[in-house]
């Protein structure tokens, strides 16, 4: 009986993580079905985020489908920039990591308030803020 009652945190666990990763598997599907129409697009825990021509899509992900998506243009961005733990960063040196992680998007109107996609990694925010710089340079 004791051993038994040992056993139980232990299967407690395993249900928990079982519940955990399907969670996690309907929101990736979701992901895949939300994503199709993107020419290139990310997901993580934090955000999903597409860009479709010139266009950003980006929300939270969810089991049935991305919530509180918003969009923008990026023919309404100045600047671009990769904010680790609340600090501006070089894109040419970049930390190892960090626990705030976030690609911000300034608008060419000062009064508008930017915009903040937060991500799990600094190299794929990087990569990226890289990527949205060189689009935003060849519009110019």
């Amino acid at each position: 009986m004791e051993r038994g009652l040992m056993w139980l945190p232990l299967l407690g666990a395993f249900i928990w993580l079982a519940r955990a990763g399907a969670t996690e598997y309907q929101k990736i599907e979701a992901y895949k079905r939300w994503a199709v129409g993107f020419d290139r697009c990310k997901y993580d825990i934090y955000a999903v985020m597409g860009l479709k021509d010139r266009e950003i899509s980006w929300g939270k992900p969810t089991k049935a489908e991305p919530k509180n998506l918003r969009t923008f243009s990026l023919d309404r961005i100045n600047k671009i920039q990769l904010i680790v733990d609340n600090r501006a960063v070089d894109l040419d040196d970049l930390p190892v990591k960090g626990k705030k992680i976030d690609l911000r998007f300034e608008s060419i109107d000062p009064t508008a308030e930017s915009i903040e996609i937060p991500f799990t990694e600094v190299p794929m925010a990087a990569e990226w803020a890289k990527f949205l710089n060189r689009s935003i340079a060849k519009s110019e």
